[in-house]
């Protein structure tokens, strides 16, 4: 039978979120996928993708 799980147990699993600590503010950094268009050779449009790192310290340069 499967354990059973009560909801400090959930609580507990959510509070401990895994990643990667920023050095300077601290924060959990979040990977998002940035999506930025740039014209090709030929004169049409082509999307460059990025996976980057987002904590408070550089939201406001990603996001801006």
């Amino acid at each position: 039978m499967a354990k059973q799980q009560t909801f400090a147990d959930k609580a507990m699993k959510a509070a401990m979120r895994l990643g990667k600590k920023c050095q300077v503010c601290g924060t959990i950094k979040q990977p998002i996928l940035f999506v930025s268009s740039e014209p090709s050779k030929h004169g049409s449009i082509r999307f460059n993708h990025q996976r980057i790192q987002v904590c408070k310290c550089n939201e406001k340069e990603v996001y801006a």
